[in-house]
């Protein structure tokens, strides 16, 4: 079992090496995403200008488990949009919090707004 759930940008801020960077190596190899949050930092990086091969390329440095994003998961992450509407959390903030609280660990953010929202599951911050 996972002992954290990534957000998009801990795995970007990992494969970057962006500031927190080395706060995602100490749990990168126990983590996991949902495929939401993986599609995002793919969308990043290829707004950024890499291809999908090069940003595929960068993502696959990491030996991580992409969680299916299913019915279930979808349903509670639309549930979160009542608790969180007035923060600004995204489809894909929420979705890495449904997998949290799905799997009962950690979302692990860079996203300040996150702390201190009444969540079904710990936010930890790398930065």
């Amino acid at each position: 079992m996972a002992s954290v759930v990534l957000d998009a940008s801990a795995l970007l801020a990992f494969v970057g090496g962006e500031p927190g960077a080395d706060k995602v190596a100490t749990v990168i190899g126990d983590s996991v995403i949902s495929a939401v949050n993986f599609a995002e930092a793919i969308t990043t990086l290829v707004t950024r200008g890499a291809s999908l091969a090069i940003a595929r390329d960068a993502l696959a440095v990491v030996d991580l488990d992409v969680i299916h994003f299913d019915r279930a998961l979808a349903e509670q992450t639309g549930a979160l949009v009542a608790r969180t509407r007035l923060h600004g959390l995204s489809l894909g903030d929420r979705a890495c919090l449904a997998l949290a609280a799905r799997e009962r660990i950690p979302a692990l953010t860079g996203d300040r707004t996150w702390q201190g929202l009444d969540l079904p599951s710990e936010v930890r911050l790398f930065r």
